[in-house]
């Protein structure tokens, strides 16, 4: 199956954000959430956002597709700047219930992003090989609402891939479901992100998940908030939820983010 984030030269970043500043105006007045945020993410690179609760990691996320205006700064899309939401990002939200339409079949919602743009022939390719990569091919003729809410999430993600994207920008997307149906999903999006070189910014409060599917670790502090750390996590691929979280390197990696987010006592 061919690799799909080629579509661009590896040399040219996914993103690059230079003192990228984000206020919010609300009823107590403006509220600065992000304050110089430095950021390169490379392409075909597994990078996830921790921080406390309202520390600005969806508001960061909704800046790099286009759908928050930035207050200050530079913020581009591989070689542009990003000026509405990007046509090769697509963003995988947490409320995939929401996100499906219960009337269509499983085909036609993984159908919907393309289907007005491809042949149906095309469209009908596209579908049968992001159903493959989520392990969804047999519910292909079933209903949204008569699946589990692990595989809607797998509908939806199945969704984006079939818009063969340079990005995936998702938001706590396992954050609802269940320990095991999390620990699948994981295993799943690493082997399609392996797949397919897609570039993947994923936000989580899940440090375990975060150091598990990482290239890099990004933790915002502070408010307004900035990167406290910037974390390459070097573990070889494959990874296995068993032997890579009890290795060494693993809970090493762990600790450090875990420090960061303010828990235990940090080294001098």
């Amino acid at each position: 199956m061919p690799v799909h984030a080629d579509q661009k030269s590896a040399a040219v970043p996914s993103f690059t954000c230079e003192n990228l500043q984000v206020t919010l105006v609300g009823a107590a007045g403006a509220n600065v959430i992000l304050d110089g945020i430095d950021l390169t993410v490379a392409r075909g690179e597994f990078v996830s956002v921790l921080g406390p609760s309202g520390s600005g990691k969806t508001t960061l996320l909704r800046v790099l597709g286009g759908l928050q205006e930035k207050s200050g700064g530079t913020v581009r899309s591989a070689d542009a700047p990003v000026e509405g939401p990007p046509a090769d990002v697509v963003t995988v939200f947490q409320d995939y219930s929401h996100s499906l339409l219960p009337w269509r079949s499983v085909r036609r919602n993984v159908a919907l992003g393309i289907e007005s743009k491809l042949t149906k022939p095309e469209c009908a390719e596209r579908v049968a090989e992001a159903l493959t990569m989520v392990g969804l091919q047999e519910s292909a003729d079933e209903y949204p609402w008569r699946l589990s809410g692990g595989m809607q999430q797998r509908v939806q993600i199945a969704r984006a891939l079939a818009m063969r994207p340079s990005v995936l920008l998702m938001d706590e997307p396992f954050g609802a479901l269940d320990a095991m149906t999390k620990a699948s999903l994981q295993d799943q999006l690493q082997r399609v992100q392996e797949l397919t070189g897609t570039t993947v910014v994923f936000v989580t409060h899940d440090i375990e998940e975060a150091v598990y599917l990482s290239h890099r670790v990004l933790v915002l502090e502070g408010r307004p908030a900035h990167v406290g750390l910037d974390l390459a996590i070097g573990l070889p691929s494959p990874r296995d939820q068993i032997t890579t979280k009890e290795s060494p390197e693993y809970l090493a990696l762990r600790h450090r983010v875990y420090e960061a987010m303010g828990h235990g006592k940090r080294h001098a």
